[in-house]
């Protein structure tokens, strides 16, 4: 029998082009809030398995070259925690190793176990992350949290691995990344029994009710909404309202983080650009975030009418100012 070919559109796809909006050499540089370096590289040797980029560096330098991707913040969110983390977060100390092996990226991390992976926490695992905690270029706890839609880890050992990492991301003043997926209650409820009120919070792949929304960002002043791909999505219809209230409220409008959650989530809008791609792409990645930021300009100029000239530009810029409030970089 032959070998079944690959469904995936040709590698060359995933060199975009620039973003219509994005042709003025005035461009936003672009930071990617959350993405998932390796299992985004290792989608793309799945898929491409003669693929051009050999390492994880070839892959970044090339795929996001020219798009203005300055910074990525990379999640690390298994049990027992990846090794490999190190290589990665060393080969960014210095500016000469960023600048030859990233390509001028900045590469940051956070870490944590996420809310599946909880029945997998042990005192080892919360040692190998508090061992990262103290490197220079972790920015952040995360992602952690409660998910209910899968329940892949029992709801109340869930609970207790998450309250066991606050309490220690509290501890040491690290900005927290958090995953909460149909578990409003318990997660507000956590959150405000042990996270101080001024702790940098960012709830991640933001798809809960717009009400949850309001009631997080009343209660604590630094706390971002993080928007990816989803908001595209016709099955979605909670982010683009959590977007809506924030351009109709009396504050600056968008607290919001641009992210990836590479590799998956890739803006269902990219296609009107990519009219020649036949079929989908296999993954997302960096450089796809303009095409989040206009669709959510569109909704910000649609919800308060003709004085409202948000566009792509404008978006990035909000996103890449509190990027420096949450994580600093």
């Amino acid at each position: 029998m032959g070998k079944k070919k690959s469904s995936a559109p040709p590698e060359q796809h995933l060199l975009l082009p620039q973003h219509p909006a994005r042709t003025n050499a005035q461009t936003t540089p672009i930071v990617d809030t959350h993405t998932h370096l390796i299992s985004t590289f290792s989608t793309y040797r799945s898929k491409y398995k003669e693929g051009k980029y050999a390492t994880v560096y070839d892959f970044v330098r090339e795929v996001y070259k020219h798009h203005g991707v300055e910074a990525i913040v990379d999640v690390y969110c298994e049990a027992p925690v990846q090794k490999h983390w190190r290589e990665l977060a060393d080969s960014a100390l210095s500016e000469e190793d960023r600048k030859t092996k990233w390509g001028g990226l900045e590469y940051w991390f956070v870490m944590g176990v996420h809310p599946h992976e909880a029945k997998e926490y042990t005192d080892d695992v919360e040692r190998d992350i508090l061992e990262a905690m103290a490197h220079p270029r972790c920015v952040g706890w995360g992602e952690i949290g409660l998910d209910y839609h899968y329940d892949n880890s029992p709801r109340e050992i869930q609970q207790e691995v998450f309250i066991r990492q606050l309490q220690h991301a509290v501890r040491l003043n690290k900005p927290l990344t958090i995953h909460t997926r149909e578990a409003e209650e318990d997660s507000e409820r956590i959150l405000k029994q042990y996270v101080p009120k001024d702790h940098r919070i960012h709830i991640h792949c933001y798809t809960d009710s717009p009400e949850w929304a309001a009631r997080m960002l009343a209660h604590f002043p630094n706390l971002y909404i993080g928007i990816t791909g989803v908001i595209t999505y016709a099955t979605n219809l909670n982010t683009s309202a959590v977007i809506r209230q924030m351009a109709t409220s009396a504050e600056r409008p968008l607290r919001i983080l641009l992210e990836t959650d590479a590799p998956f989530m890739t803006p269902s809008n990219i296609y009107e650009t990519l009219k020649d791609v036949k079929g989908r792409l296999p993954l997302s990645h960096s450089a796809m975030i303009p095409w989040t930021a206009e669709w959510v300009a569109n909704i910000v100029n649609e919800s308060v009418g003709e004085e409202s000239h948000w566009d792509v530009e404008q978006v990035l810029q909000e996103g890449r100012e509190n990027a420096k409030k949450m994580y600093g970089v």
